[in-house]
């Protein structure tokens, strides 16, 4: 139950709520004692005809007698010391029931009626009132639990999706998708019914068997005590069965996530699994998923069951501990069994049936107690998933006290445009900035299946780049460049070497303002359900509506547009679906255009397009490349961004091989030569 006090932070703020769900958790055990308690009217009304007054009257007339005949063994016992105490005790006892018991002929007894049938109506009465007010009180209880544990679901999702957000990319990849989702909906909302049965199962239903037990210890206090003494089996045996359960929960949240992975797999790529036919392929994995998770369930309920049949067995010994000798007492009209006294003379009909029906009580309240374990457990085990969301931390961490980011643009140093060539401000002179890469070895921390690390992805690498630069990265699958430049947002930090732009290795400047200064448009657009507009304006949240006209028309956006009923309001889709695939380049284009970045990083930007809007993008970029470091990664470089190109760098096995122009490179680099051989590129442009 350790994860359940890591919640404690998350439950503080709702205290008050709490305590007065407490408060109403002991009038509910207050209300169910006291119904139970009209088993002794009901008995004395109905099974033997007696008026309450008279029988009020006879027990003060029998415990009087009973302190009379101790008064007696006491005077006559004197040289026994023994004996004079137990008869002390006992005369002491019966004279403690005559005065509560005179005090009720007193106070309750006049409000009383005499005629029994009125009585009864009277004891009925009582018993609904006392059910109103008891049902009142849980409905209390339920709302102020209630609305506390779902803030307190609504906190811990929002915390764990921050830290998730604040995890460095390469953690989020290994982790996947399902991974998360089941976390935050499926595992969260376990944790939140655990919570529910600790914070009101947990306290109302021991309240009410404790109410019980007091109202049968006043009953007759050694019979009850007969069956406390079996509780301690109940609790190891639920304490054992709870490490069982805890156990096979994680098995279950598991195949849950497992679960959410094959769904998610499939309809991420339903048209592969359409095209292809495979639909039997994705039909047997998730078979196989939904077997995994009945085998783990059925485990959970198999011990979840016997833990309950368990528990009410026990139960049921612990009320037969009372039962069978209070029994014999009743029938042999004896307080001893077996030598020991169990009772204040002789026990009748009515006090039997009132001390099992308490007792009957608190075996209700067991048996609820043993059906709470299950959540309980699973509850914990939810809860630890979820915490370690919470506890993983980023491989990417922030600077201490960042420091401030350099500009790279020469347009932030007060460069114009004149003539065609650039010309300096009132005295402001442009520096010259650079991104340079320092001895960078970067390895991806997941392993093979024989357990042995991966090798580098990237090997002691050094490149310098200077400002206004447009660099072309281009090397086979898995040379490194994609892992190399994206380095430069901090997706991941290299094991060793260094980033630096400017000199300021960026693991001393802030993430957040890194980031701005940055552009990326990728292969895979990533674009959101949402408007036209919207998608735009992702690239810098607090844009005008001009500006996001302007990047939409820089980005060629507009024509398509134009020819939509809703225009910018058009909503695009899951993943943009609802637009072609130069059009949603396009429109990736126009929000890495408006976030004006001094950085742009266009990863296989245009490797999935047609060739006219291939050329589309090779005109926007004409324009909006000057002045500002662009890194371009491809396979291989296309003949149609070539006039875009400043420098080439060839990358191959994690390490740089060659830098220069596309006619250099062609003469003298024999990986830039098979790259482009195989893309039908045999000479310079």
């Amino acid at each position: 139950m350790n994860a359940y006090a890591r919640i404690l932070p998350y439950l503080w703020p709702y205290r008050r709520a709490l305590v007065l769900s407490a408060f109403c958790a002991l009038a509910i055990s207050f209300f169910w004692a006291a119904n139970l308690s009209a088993t002794l009217p009901v008995v004395e009304l109905l099974f033997k005809g007696k008026s309450l007054h008279t029988y009020v009257d006879d027990k003060i007339t029998e415990y009087q007698g009973e302190v009379d005949e101790q008064q007696r063994v006491a005077d006559a016992e004197r040289d026994d010391p023994h004996k004079l105490d137990r008869a002390l005790r006992k005369g002491h006892a019966a004279a403690y029931r005559v005065s509560l018991l005179t005090m009720v002929r007193d106070q309750l007894m006049p409000w009383v009626p005499q005629d029994n049938f009125r009585t009864m109506c009277l004891v009925l009465l009582g018993l609904v009132i006392g059910t109103v007010f008891k049902g009142t009180f849980i409905y209390l209880e339920d709302i102020l639990v209630g609305d506390a544990i779902n803030h307190v679901i609504i906190d811990v999702r929002k915390d764990c999706f921050r830290h998730a957000l604040n995890m460095d990319y390469q953690s989020l990849s290994a982790n996947g998708s399902a991974h998360f989702t089941s976390r935050l909906v499926n595992d969260i909302e376990v944790l939140g019914a655990g919570l529910h049965a600790m914070l009101i199962r947990v306290v109302r239903e021991p309240l009410k068997a404790g109410g019980c037990i007091l109202f049968a210890f006043m009953v007759n206090w050694r019979l009850t005590l007969l069956s406390i003494l079996v509780m301690p089996c109940l609790g190891w045996m639920l304490h054992r069965f709870g490490r069982s359960l805890k156990k096979a929960s994680h098995g279950t949240l598991e195949s849950i996530t497992a679960l959410q992975k094959a769904l998610t797999e499939t309809f991420d790529s339903a048209k592969a699994v359409i095209a292809f036919g495979n639909g039997r392929k994705h039909r047997n994995q998730f078979h196989h998923a939904n077997k995994f998770y009945w085998s783990k369930a059925r485990r959970v309920l198999r011990l979840s069951s016997l833990s309950r049949q368990l528990s009410e067995l026990i139960g049921v010994a612990a009320v037969l501990a009372a039962v069978f000798p209070g029994s014999y007492l009743l029938l042999n009209q004896t307080d001893t069994f077996l030598g020991i006294q169990l009772s204040e003379g002789v026990p009748d009909e009515a006090q039997l049936a009132l001390l099992y029906g308490l007792l009957a009580g608190t075996l209700d309240s067991i048996r609820k107690m043993s059906s709470v374990n299950r959540e309980l457990r699973r509850g914990s085990a939810a809860c630890e998933r979820v915490l370690e969301i919470i506890d993983q931390k980023t491989q990417v961490p922030e600077p201490a006290e960042p420091r401030p980011m350099p500009r790279l643009s020469s347009r932030a140093c007060g460069v114009q445009e004149a003539g065609g060539e650039g010309a300096v401000e009132s005295g402001v002179v442009p520096r010259s900035f650079e991104i340079r890469f320092e001895g960078v070895v970067f390895r991806y921390f997941s392993h093979t299946k024989d357990g042995v690390t991966r090798p580098p992805a990237l090997n002691n690498v050094d490149l310098t780049v200077r400002q206004g630069e447009v660099v072309a990265v281009v090397g086979a699958n898995g040379s490194g460049k994609s892992t190399l430049i994206n380095l430069i947002p901090r997706f991941f930090d290299p094991d060793t070497g260094r980033v630096l732009i400017d000199g300021v290795n960026i693991r001393e400047v802030s993430s957040r303002e890194l980031r701005s200064r940055i552009g990326i448009v990728s292969q895979e657009t990533l674009l959101f359900d949402d408007t036209i507009f919207n998608n735009i304006r992702y690239g810098k949240m607090d844009a005008s509506n001009e500006e996001i006209e302007q990047a939409a028309q820089q980005a060629h956006v507009m024509p398509f547009v134009a020819q939509l009923p809703d225009g910018f309001d058009t909503m695009i889709g899951e993943k943009g679906m609802k637009l072609s695939g130069g059009q949603r380049q396009r429109l990736a284009l126009a929000r890495a255009i408006i976030r004006d970045p001094d950085i742009l990083i266009l990863d296989e930007a245009t490797s999935a397009i047609d060739a006219q809007s291939e050329q589309i993008i090779h005109n926007v970029l004409k324009s909006f490349v000057k002045d500002r470091t662009v890194f371009i990664i491809s396979h291989v470089f296309n003949e149609t961004f070539l006039d875009l190109v400043t420098r080439i760098v060839v990358m191959d096995n994690g390490r740089v091989v060659a830098t220069g122009t596309h006619v250099e490179l062609l003469a003298s680099c024999p990986t830039y030569q098979r790259l482009n051989q195989a893309n039908g590129i045999t000479k310079a442009a």
